[in-house]
């Protein structure tokens, strides 16, 4: 097995583990390029020169882009992984700002705080993706502060 199959394998397998079986087949083809660290780790996994995901350095975990997001999202069946939050929020979610917890209307609650989640409006449809800052058990009890910190919205 070649070095690039290996670097193949191993993101899926993380993709799998963090999102749930299937994801890393669904997220990495065999054609994805790596962007290194000077210590030879993964930082970046793109397709066609676009970014899809990034190992995080501090703990190996993948961040996602909003097209990886949007496969997710279209994968795993709700509310698994999924913030919801109310229309007044969409705009501003969808544009990158912060998510707040009096504006979440539902969590899934398997979720722990540093989880990457994908935020969904009412409907169920995708708007942004970011990283969990609370427990679910939080984010309901808790009518100020901020839930998700958002890495990329649709509008951006």
């Amino acid at each position: 097995m070649d070095k690039k199959a290996k670097m193949i394998k191993k993101v899926r397998i993380m993709a799998d583990y963090q999102f749930g079986k299937g994801c890393g087949d669904i997220l990495f083809s065999d054609d994805v390029t790596f962007q290194l660290s000077r210590t030879k780790r993964i930082r970046q996994i793109m397709i066609d020169g676009k970014r899809i995901a990034t190992a995080r350095a501090r703990d190996g975990m993948l961040t996602l882009s909003m097209e990886a997001a949007t496969a997710i999202h279209a994968h795993v069946p709700a509310p698994a992984l999924r913030v919801a939050v109310c229309d007044d929020a969409v705009p501003f979610v969808s544009k990158g700002k912060t998510t707040f917890a009096k504006h979440v209307t539902s969590i899934d609650p398997g979720l722990r705080s540093g989880d990457e989640v994908i935020i969904v409006d009412e409907n169920d449809k995708a708007i942004a993706t970011g990283q969990l800052l609370l427990s679910p058990d939080e984010v309901e009890a808790l009518d100020t502060g901020a839930a998700v910190d958002v890495r990329c919205g649709c509008e951006q």
